[in-house]
């Protein structure tokens, strides 16, 4: 059931602002807040935190060296060797993809570094498809303006 209104709704009290001018122009100070506060207060016990995980990855603990590990080195990626492969130059789309699976199929490319290549080649094809459209409609707008 709807309730009546007991009474026309009140208007909304300003202020002494004016609209679109901010009761607080400054805003909040930084670091104010659960969250600065927060912050401040692991930040003073850095030291010794940091401290405590060296003492554990000395004694063993794998969790801890792994956590001061990631902060000093970063992870390795891997990186793979150059390969030369005949027909990736030259050819058709079809031709320089049919090189790179060949190639995948040899183990002379990894497969994945296959993959990369033949998606690549496709959206070589779709980009000249693209310019041959463009190139194609500007003709026939120039032979339709004369």
């Amino acid at each position: 059931m709807k309730r009546p209104p007991d009474k026309a709704p009140s208007k909304t009290i300003r202020g002494p602002w004016k609209r679109g001018q901010s009761g607080n122009p400054k805003g909040r100070p930084k670091g104010s807040g659960l969250t600065g506060e927060l912050r401040r207060a692991i930040a003073e016990r850095v030291p010794g935190i940091v401290a405590g995980l060296i003492a554990q990855a000395e004694a063993g603990d794998t969790q801890a060296a792994r956590i001061l590990l990631d902060r000093v080195m970063p992870a390795l990626k891997p990186a793979a060797a150059l390969v030369e492969v005949q027909g990736l130059v030259s050819g058709s789309a079809l031709q320089r993809a049919e090189a790179a699976l060949a190639a995948a199929g040899a183990g002379e490319l990894p497969p994945d570094i296959a993959s990369q290549l033949v998606a690549a080649i496709g959206v070589l094809v779709k980009i000249r498809e693209a310019d041959e459209l463009e190139a194609r409609l500007t003709a026939l707008e120039e032979r339709h303006d004369k």
